[in-house]
């Protein structure tokens, strides 16, 4: 499936596929739970090996994993820990098995170590994280405080993971597809991050799996009969070769911030108070800009899809035309970050978050964001910069 990035155009998704459908092969919706459409999803993109450990709010994907990949004659196996999970997908993707690992937030601490080992060797793996509350094993309730985490690389090193970030179910289907398609195309680990509503969660979502194809790989690791050995490694102790080494990550990190950026809009067009929010979190925020609207406050929804790379230029020309921006974020603040650094002080940037598993309402969002748009408009009676 080919993606493409539209530039700000009201009302339509800037997630858009260049490969026409037709309207009567459209399959009927169906109630599906998150975590079990994220599993199903891998299957028809072909995941050969699925490594993990239970742990909630994600276990019901690995359950799933559990009966069905043995169904397709695959690789399943639920392995003593969250180290060792990640460190078969390590091997099995060295092999050229199409992997896929998931896990929650403490586990998917324990995995960062091997998340840099592939991200050293140059292996693609998506990695699956429904978000829980922390620090620490915090609790299940629902949370993205794992924005940091995920967006700045996980392990150690100078290393970027893509990260993508569905706002619903059918969302979540669509973009496990491409979550493997990125990471075979430029051969890197690729997150896929979720929160414990969004895992947990059923709601009706097209079962309309997306199909990969296989893309020819000279660097797998088969044997060497007839032809000269590979050898994929993180290791080089020479400066100069490890530099080199960084050299053609950090190119491949080029290419994919130039090609991967993804987002979505809600009444941008004219929007005074542009709110900024992923996931679940984005979800409700769009239902506050609905009520705000209703109260006159002219307010729009930026989503970022792709974490990293953030999509920076596109927040630059949305905000250019508003007076405001929100952030909300169920955490104690980390895309904010993001979005100051996008916006360059070009606006002012207000957050509203929680913490813990609580869950911001609709009302308060779209009581922050006409709070947002007052202040702004104070500040400009003042004299202030916009």
């Amino acid at each position: 499936m080919a993606v493409i990035s539209r530039p700000v155009e009201e009302g339509r998704p800037h997630l858009v596929t260049t490969e026409p459908r037709d309207p009567a092969a459209t399959p009927t919706r169906v109630l599906m739970k998150g975590n079990e459409a994220i599993a199903e999803a891998a299957i028809a993109a072909g995941c050969d090996a699925y490594f993990g450990y239970p742990i909630t709010p994600q276990a019901e994907l690995l359950e799933w994993m559990a009966r069905r990949m043995p169904e397709e004659g695959r690789v399943f196996i639920q392995a003593e820990s969250e180290l060792a999970a990640i460190n078969m997908a390590l091997g099995a993707s060295a092999a050229g098995a199409r992997v896929m690992v998931s896990s929650s937030s403490p586990g998917i601490s324990l995995m960062a170590e091997g998340m840099s080992y592939m991200a050293g060797s140059r292996l693609p793996v998506v990695l699956v994280n429904v978000m829980r509350g922390g620090p620490g094993l915090g609790s299940i309730g629902p949370s993205q405080a794992d924005y940091f985490q995920a967006t700045r690389g996980h392990g150690h090193g100078d290393y970027r993971t893509p990260v993508l970030a569905p706002a619903s179910i059918g969302e979540a289907i669509r973009l496990v597809g491409e979550s493997f398609r990125i990471a075979e195309r430029y051969r890197t680990p690729v997150m896929l991050v979720a929160d414990g509503i969004l895992g947990q969660a059923m709601e009706p979502a097209e079962p309309d799996f997306p199909s990969l194809d296989r893309v020819p790989a000279d660097w797998i690791i088969e044997g060497a009969d007839g032809r000269e050995p590979r050898a994929l490694r993180s290791l080089n102790l020479r400066a100069e070769d490890l530099e080199a080494h960084n050299d053609v990550l950090q190119a491949t990190y080029r290419e994919i911030e130039a090609n991967e950026v993804r987002w979505d809009g809600h009444h941008l067009v004219d929007a005074e108070v542009v709110v900024v929010a992923y996931g679940t979190a984005a979800r409700i925020a769009r239902t506050a800009v609905e009520r705000a609207r209703e109260n006159g406050v002219h307010a729009g929804l930026f989503r970022p899809i792709s974490l990293w790379p953030f999509p920076s230029g596109a927040l630059r020309e949305v905000a250019r035309h508003a007076r405001a921006v929100l952030v909300v974020e169920m955490s104690a603040g980390q895309m904010v970050e993001d979005v100051r650094l996008a916006l360059e002080g070009a606006r002012a940037v207000s957050f509203l978050g929680h913490t813990g598993g609580v869950v911001p309402s609709p009302d308060e969002i779209a009581e922050a964001a006409a709070g947002a748009l007052a202040q702004a408009a104070a500040h400009h009676r003042k004299g202030a910069p916009r």
